[in-house]
């Protein structure tokens, strides 16, 4: 992204945003409520086109390309589109259609492969026994995980998770946190980019950080140098003491 703006109205959800993520980098996009963290994902997913400036995504310009074909290039986890899932949808479904970049099974036919990696995948983030329940009888940490198999189920090259921690209890948030940290260390792993509110949802093994406040970037890069207590305190405008141990980050008052 370069010298991105998105506006509505008088309103600048984003405002002079540059940012480059590379083909083997984790990120994690930090910010208050309202900050434009959802705003940055849509543009990252060709679900929305920059007011001004020029987003390019996977070698490809936003403006000059079909979304639609580039669209199954990136995997995205989102409470929009949970929502778009049905609740009786059987869950082994849910992943399959991703494959066709759709929501729901209609009459698409599906070969051996894409039937062996779905069932790879739901085993790979503990949700193989529940591929013939409906969607809508799982709990909010399955829900979750079946979400990020479905979006790992075209092998992306960019994968990008909106808050795939919110709503969780403290072992769901853990469990998917171990989960994200293996992910984030695989070698042929896609370039990753997870949005949350808390630094205590950064799994282990991702190595870079962008504050988001108001629409602009308060700092981007290395998390070692980004995630500090006065960038922090700048992002949040609150004053925070910021540890890291284990790997691990905490951020309190």
């Amino acid at each position: 992204m370069r010298g991105v703006d998105v506006v509505r109205g008088d309103t600048h959800l984003l405002r002079g945003v540059d940012w480059t993520v590379a083909p083997e980098q984790r990120w994690v996009v930090l910010g208050p409520n309202g900050a434009g963290k959802t705003t940055l994902l849509q543009l990252a997913a060709a679900h929305l086109h920059p007011t001004r400036g020029t987003v390019r995504l996977l070698g490809e310009t936003l403006g000059a390309v079909d979304v639609f074909e580039l669209r199954p290039r990136i995997g995205l986890t989102s409470a929009a589109l949970a929502q778009r899932i049905q609740p009786a949808e059987r869950t082994g479904d849910v992943v399959l259609s991703a494959g066709y970049a759709v929501v729901g099974r209609g009459r698409e036919r599906y070969d051996v492969h894409d039937l062996t990696r779905a069932a790879t995948l739901m085993k790979q983030w503990g949700v193989a026994p529940m591929a013939h329940r409906s969607f809508g009888t799982l709990s909010e940490g399955e829900r979750k995980r079946v979400q990020i198999a479905r979006a790992l189920m075209p092998d992306p090259e960019l994968l990008l998770l909106d808050e795939p921690g919110a709503g969780l209890d403290l072992g769901g948030r853990e469990d998917l946190v171990s989960r994200l940290a293996d992910l984030a260390h695989h070698r042929y792993a896609p370039a990753q980019v997870l949005v949350t509110h808390h630094v205590e949802e950064i799994p282990p093994g991702y190595g870079h950080a962008l504050l988001l406040r108001g629409g602009e970037v308060v700092a981007a890069g290395p998390m070692e140098q980004v995630l500090t207590a006065e960038t922090l305190s700048e992002t949040f405008g609150l004053a925070l003491q910021v540890e890291r141990a284990d790997g691990r980050w905490t951020a309190r008052r």
